[in-house]
């Protein structure tokens, strides 16, 4: 499973790493969308970092190069089985934009698969 940092600040920020050992932030803000967009996500934490650390599928979004989409399986979610979806502005300082369970992956140049 993936390593969830914390680090607190002025403001509490939460790091993750992913399966290529980048640090990618979650903002208070960005958490505060997510769980206020998709409340099935509030407490999903280990998944985000699981999704990240293990993805089935990383996709490059068809929108905009710096976002990828990473995607791993859950058969037991909030909402059924379902992709959780981890979508990550990769700058050099990475953040999670947004999150969310979905039926199916986006379309776009793979970045990376599981084998």
């Amino acid at each position: 499973m993936g390593e969830l940092f914390w680090r607190f600040s002025v403001n509490e920020m939460f790091f993750f790493l992913d399966f290529n050992n980048r640090k990618i932030r979650l903002t208070d803000e960005r958490l505060h969308h997510i769980e206020t967009d998709h409340l099935e996500l509030i407490g999903q934490g280990e998944k985000i970092s699981e999704v990240l650390a293990h993805p089935d599928i990383v996709v490059q979004s068809r929108t905009d190069n710096e976002v990828e989409l990473f995607y791993k399986f859950f058969q037991k979610t909030p909402v059924t089985s379902k992709y959780l979806c981890v979508a990550v502005k990769t700058t050099k300082d990475s953040f999670i934009l947004t999150t969310y369970f979905t039926d199916t992956i986006k379309k776009g140049k793979i970045l990376w698969t599981k084998t």
